[in-house]
C-alpha cells in the first residue's frame, strides 16, 4: 500500500533520490499485489547450505547445487542484479541507481512488479539465471494491461509475442584472502510499442512543441513514432568485501538507446560505485555508513529528441543543454534497538535529467525502518 508523490512528482532526476517513490503518485492510499508466486527447487547434489528467513524465502536447508523455477508475480530485481551493499532502499542507499541498474528497462509495472517465469541454476561457485516477463501494454502502465500473446497483430519478434522482457545473468563467486567477492554479467532484451527517438525527433521538428508546455499538440511523444521494436542492453555488477567491516561495489550499464523508455528511467549508460562500512569499527554494532557516486548519460538519439522539445519518462522540459547527470549519496543508518532503525541521507545532484541548466541541488532525507 502506498500514498504520496516523489520529489517534484518523480520527474526531473534520472537517478531518483527515493527508492519508495513510484512514477504513479496518489493522494489517497492505493494498493496492489506485489508478490504471488510458486517456486520449485530441485536438488542436484547432497551438500547443503543454510537459507536465512527473509521476505521471499523460508528459513531452512537447501542443496548448494540446485535448479529453481519461479512462476507468478514478482520483480526481476528479486532474482537478478543483486548486490550485498547496494540493493535495498529500506536498509541501505535510497537512490534508484542503488536498487538496480538504471539503464535496464526491465519488465515491471509502474510500481515495480510484473508476471513471469524465471529459472536459476546454482552451483558452488557460479549461477546462471534466465527470466521471461510481461511488459505493460501502455508506457509506465499497470500489469492489468499486460499482453504477451496477441492475435492478429504481429510483434517485431513473431506473430504472437509482443510486450515482453527477458534477461540472462551469469554470476561468478570468488574470494581474495578469505574475503568474498561476486561478479555478475547481465544482458537483456525487450519488445513493446516503443517510439523511435529519431522518428519522434523528426515529427517534433515538423510540429514544434509549445515552449510554455513542453508538448506539441498535447502529445509528449508522437504516437506516429511508435511501432513494435526491440531494444537490448548489458550490465556489470561487482561486489567485494575489503575487510570484515568494509565492502566495495560497482555497476556498469548500457542500452542501445534508439527507442524510448517504457518502464524505468531514460538512462542509456551508467556507472556507479561506492563503499559500505559497518559500525563495528566504532563499537556501534548494527550501524552502517554508505557513500556512493553515480554518473548517467543519454544516447545521441535521446539527446536530439530532448533538444527538439520531447519529454520522456523522467526527463525533458522543452530544451536541453546536455551533460551527464552526476549524483553523490551518503547515509548513516542508526540501530535504535533490535528491529528499529533510522537513517539520515544526503544526496547532491549535478545536471539533473542531463541538463546543465538545472541544479546542482542538495536533497536531505530521513528514513525510519521497523522490521518484525
Amino acid at each position: 500500500m502506498w500514498q504520496g508523490f516523489g520529489l517534484t512528482q518523480t520527474f526531473g532526476i534520472e537517478a531518483n533520490p527515493n527508492g519508495d517513490a513510484y512514477k504513479a503518485g496518489t493522494s489517497k492510499p492505493n494498493y496492489s499485489f506485489a508478490h504471488l508466486f510458486i517456486r520449485q527447487t530441485i536438488s542436484l547434489g547432497a551438500e547443503q547450505e543454510t537459507v536465512p528467513d527473509d521476505q521471499l524465502s523460508l528459513a531452512g536447508k537447501q542443496s548448494i547445487s540446485r535448479l529453481t523455477v519461479t512462476l507468478g508475480r514478482f520483480s526481476p530485481l528479486d532474482l537478478c542484479d543483486q548486490n550485498s551493499y547496494a540493493k535495498d532502499q529500506h536498509t541501505q542507499f535510497l537512490n534508484w541507481a542503488m536498487m538496480g541498474n538504471i539503464s535496464w528497462d526491465y519488465g515491471q509495472n509502474t510500481i515495480g512488479y510484473t508476471t513471469g517465469v524465471a529459472v536459476e541454476l546454482t552451483q558452488p561457485k557460479w549461477a546462471l539465471r534466465y527470466g521471461f516477463f510481461q511488459m505493460p501494454k501502455e508506457k509506465n502502465g499497470f500489469t492489468g494491461d499486460d499482453q504477451i500473446l496477441t492475435w492478429p497483430q504481429r510483434g517485431a519478434y513473431g506473430p504472437f509475442l509482443k510486450s515482453w522482457a527477458m534477461m540472462l545473468e551469469f554470476e561468478k563467486r570468488y574470494s581474495i584472502h578469505l574475503h568474498p567477492g561476486v561478479v555478475r554479467l547481465l544482458s537483456w532484451m525487450d519488445e513493446a510499442n516503443f517510439a523511435s527517438y529519431r522518428v519522434a525527433t523528426d515529427l517534433l521538428k515538423l510540429n514544434p512543441p509549445d515552449p510554455n508546455t513542453g508538448q506539441g499538440s498535447g502529445i509528449t511523444i508522437p504516437e506516429a513514432a511508435r511501432a513494435f521494436r526491440l531494444k537490448y542492453g548489458f550490465g556489470l555488477n561487482w561486489e567485494q568485501e575489503m575487510t570484515n567491516n568494509t565492502g566495495a561495489f560497482a555497476r556498469l550499464g548500457w542500452t542501445d538507446g534508439h527507442n524510448e523508455t517504457w518502464t524505468f528511467t531514460d538512462v542509456d549508460w551508467t556507472i556507479s560505485a561506492g563503499l559500505n562500512i559497518k559500525g563495528n569499527l566504532w563499537h556501534r554494532n548494527g550501524d552502517r555508513i554508505g557513500i556512493a557516486g553515480i554518473i548517467s548519460g543519454a544516447s545521441y538519439d535521446n539527446q536530439q529528441f530532448l533538444k527538439a522539445g520531447g519529454t520522456d519518462m523522467l526527463s525533458g522540459d522543452g530544451n536541453l543543454n546536455y551533460s551527464p547527470e552526476k549524483v553523490m549519496e551518503a547515509f548513516y543508518d542508526f540501530k535504535i534497538c533490535r528491529n528499529l532503525f533510522t537513517t539520515l541521507d544526503y544526496q547532491w545532484v549535478i545536471n539533473p535529467a542531463f541538463n546543465k541548466d538545472r541544479g546542482p541541488v542538495s536533497i536531505f532525507g530521513a528514513r525510519i525502518h521497523w522490521e518484525f
